[in-house]
């Protein structure tokens, strides 16, 4: 065990600290500070001794040296358990230290402002506190290191329990956060600096790139049995995550469960009106938006209600209790929304397998987006542009009508969340028939059609997206003759010219975008 006599604390966020060295002293802990620490803990009547007055060493360079100091990493590194390093700090008049409380200068919060330069974030790359953590987690069995203010409660009640002692386990949970907090400035200042030249230029993508995530939960398995598995989370997720979810009830969490619920969420979210997305295999086998979150998942529902079996379902808005009941009326693996109503927890209550999760609202995207490849990494900004109608471009001798420029920008957006080659039916805001995955858009033209039949869902009058543009006119052919009337494509193909004039033929009206959205 670690037995806590003298602390030393130097922290850039102040959150709890007052309230936890005011805790260290009335169990009799001696207390080192710099700074603005140091004079915050004196303004509040805490007993401190300054950190230059202890080591008879003035802070100098602006701040830059105070604490690299062997009265300090002397007092760190000593370990108690070895006479020799006992009798040398002795004879070198240096006394240990059994706690160090650190957080870091603000590194990542300075270079997050847009006026930002590049000496800012020079000056916030913090030395000695990273120097102090790693002394202290490296001799975590004679001494504690605390990063994060969470944890201020946990280690003062454990030193009240132990007579002011921390156990080895303990320490050794904390020096693993420490180690990973460290690891985490870093890569972050690696990241920054290898992305910005000295003139002012930078890039979206560092040289050298760093990444950290927290375990936040191993799985049972992963995408198959015999695959070992885990969810990790950014340290920070971004707004209106899935990352950031919270489990009502149900079943732990599946890998299969979190990566299509992901696909349905990113989906269901880009939707400003009361909307249902109903996953399957990370694909989108039914969306709609309504006026009310019943009549959206009925739509969603009607779509393809084979493939809705077992699927994920997810909504952009508080799920009452009508709409509860009727989704407890299908076999569905995970239940996602941003809220829902008393009545509806009681319904869904009802269904102790389902796992009911809550998922804050908002449409921030992640920055940067990865794919694994053997030996490497694939990395990418986000998917994140939705056209407007101000951006279409009619290419054919028929205009859309107006009504079928709102079921078009519909029917792209649910493009952009179905894997390539993807092609969508769609009208009144409700998809038709979703055909998926193909290695030919016109099969994947055919299985939409094909899906719509067997829902008993009629095609006259719908519109059509596709998510990247049509290579030849079949594709045109075969939406012509399921009774389609507009379509949406991003064009760009050497065929352009020959797929405009098979629209033109059929009497169906077209759009370019001038975006595409592949899915892999």
């Amino acid at each position: 065990m670690a037995h806590i006599k003298r602390a030393l604390i130097s922290v850039s966020d102040k959150t709890s600290i007052v309230a936890f060295a005011r805790g260290l002293r009335e169990q009799g802990v001696e207390l080192l500070s710099t700074g603005g620490t140091a004079s915050l803990l004196a303004a509040e009547g805490i007993a401190v001794t300054e950190v230059a007055d202890y080591t008879g060493f003035p802070e100098m360079l602006d701040g830059r040296v105070k604490t690299l100091h062997p009265k300090i990493h002397g007092g760190l590194l000593a370990r108690r358990d070895r006479a020799e390093h006992m009798e040398a700090i002795r004879a070198a008049g240096i006394e240990p230290i059994d706690l160090v409380v650190v957080n870091l200068y603000p590194f990542v919060e300075t270079v997050s402002r847009p006026d930002c330069r590049l000496a800012d974030a020079i000056e916030n790359i913090d030395i000695g506190g990273p120097a102090m953590l790693r002394s202290a987690a490296k001799n975590f069995q004679h001494v504690a290191v605390v990063t994060d203010p969470a944890d201020y409660q946990r280690v003062l009640e454990e030193m009240r329990r132990n007579q002011g002692s921390l156990a080895t386990s303990t320490c050794y949970d904390l020096a693993r956060k420490a180690f990973s907090h460290t690891a985490a400035y870093d890569g972050a200042i690696a990241n920054h600096l290898t992305s910005h030249e000295l003139n002012g230029e930078h890039s979206a993508f560092p040289s050298h790139l760093s990444l950290q995530f927290e375990r936040a939960e191993v799985l049972r398995y992963g995408e198959n049995p015999h695959q070992r598995g885990a969810f990790y989370r950014d340290a920070v997720p971004a707004a209106g995550s899935l990352a950031r979810y919270s489990q009502l009830q149900g079943k732990p969490l599946s890998y299969n469960n979190i990566a299509d619920g992901d696909a349905a969420w990113e989906c269901v979210k880009t939707f400003e009106r009361p909307a249902c997305v109903i996953v399957k295999h990370a694909n989108p086998c039914g969306v709609a938006v309504a006026t009310e979150p019943l009549l959206a998942y009925r739509h969603a529902l009607a779509t393809d209600p084979v493939s809705a079996f077992g699927g994920i379902i997810a909504f952009n808005c508080e799920v009452d209790a009508t709409t509860a009941e009727a989704v407890c009326g299908q076999f569905l693996e995970v239940l996602i929304a941003p809220g829902y109503s008393e009545q509806a927890r009681a319904v869904l209550a009802r269904k102790v397998n389902v796992r009911v999760l809550l998922v804050p609202l908002a449409h921030e995207s992640n920055v940067l987006e990865f794919k694994r490849i053997g030996g490497g990494l694939l990395v990418q900004g986000p998917d994140n542009h939705n056209v407007s109608q101000a951006e279409l471009r009619v290419v054919t001798r028929v205009r859309p009508e107006p009504h079928q420029f709102a079921d078009l920008l519909f029917a792209w957006r649910v493009a952009k969340f179905v894997k390539s080659n993807a092609v969508v039916f769609a009208t009144d805001g409700r998809t038709l028939g979703i055909g998926a995955g193909q290695m030919s858009r016109v099969d994947s033209t055919r299985i939409a059609v094909e899906k719509a039949g067997q829902a008993g869902l009629s095609l006259q009058g719908c519109v059509v997206a596709s998510d990247a543009f049509f290579p030849f006119r079949d594709n045109v052919d075969v939406l012509a003759q399921s009774g389609a009337r507009a379509v949406i494509q991003p064009g760009g193909s050497m065929r352009d010219d020959e797929v405009i004039a098979a629209a033109d033929e059929h009497g169906i009206a077209m759009v370019f975008t001038g975006y595409r959205h592949f899915r892999h």
